[in-house]
């Protein structure tokens, strides 16, 4: 059994304005509302809901023919640029914060990793869903690799991809990030990761909607702080937007 975070919303009625994004206001005592609201889901949805139950994994016949990219479709800086002629071959991803030997992985040595492939559905926050066939590397792996401290409390996603002038970022707590199908993807549907769907890593968090699934990332950070990082809200669009940081489904 799952409380689905979007009947809890729409069970509130006319207690909430919702955009067309699903977004809460966050003004005033809007605000305090939507911060009550994302904790109560999450915690009612881990109470009735066992840490590792796994999202629904598809057969490939049930793949989208057309799986739509969305949000940034490249990382349009000079660095991304070098990077993407070079077929990733300097690119590395960093590990860093409270951990205890930081880390700066060559894209081969995630591919060297044991990988995990999943088929799964992509639930985007304005309505639209595609499967997808997804290999990487857990993200399990890799935090064991870097010795998270015990202080860590969240996993946050440093992205090569910027909107304006605000680099994108994302994170999750370490309850979804050691789950079995939480992966650093590099492989798209039996192919090399596109470009516009993130290439060379993308996170894959199949228990929470498209926002969380940062693209372009470049950098793993263990904090146990989140105000510290961007508009202190855990994520580009939890900023911008008021999307809510929760976001299991």
């Amino acid at each position: 059994m799952t409380i689905s975070r979007r009947g809890l919303i729409t069970g509130l009625g006319a207690g909430l304005t919702l955009g067309g994004c699903q977004k809460i206001l966050e003004t005033g005592p809007a605000d305090l509302l939507a911060t009550s609201l994302d904790r109560f889901t999450m915690g009612a949805q881990r109470l009735v809901t066992p840490r590792t139950a796994l999202a629904r994994e598809y057969t490939r016949a049930e793949r989208s023919p057309d799986f739509r990219a969305n949000g940034s479709r490249t990382a349009d800086t000079a660095e991304y640029r070098q990077h993407l002629a070079e077929g990733f071959a300097t690119w590395r991803l960093t590990v860093t914060g409270l951990v205890r030997q930081g880390q700066s992985l060559p894209l081969e040595a995630l591919r060297q990793m044991p990988a995990h492939t999943q088929i799964t559905r992509h639930d985007c926050v304005e309505g639209w869903s595609a499967i997808g066939e997804w290999t990487g590397t857990p993200l399990k792996l890799i935090l064991d690799r870097a010795g998270v401290l015990p202080q860590a409390r969240y996993v946050l996603f440093e992205c090569a991809d910027n909107f304006g002038e605000t680099p994108y970022y994302e994170s999750i707590d370490l309850i979804e990030a050691y789950h079995p199908q939480t992966i650093m993807a590099w492989r798209m549907n039996g192919a090399a990761l596109p470009e516009r769907h993130g290439a060379p890593l993308r996170l894959r968090v199949e228990r929470q909607l498209g926002y969380k699934h940062a693209k372009y990332v470049k950098g793993i950070v263990l904090t146990d702080d989140l105000a510290r990082f961007g508009g202190g809200k855990g994520g580009f669009w939890e900023d911008r937007a008021g999307y809510q940081w929760w976001a299991g489904i």
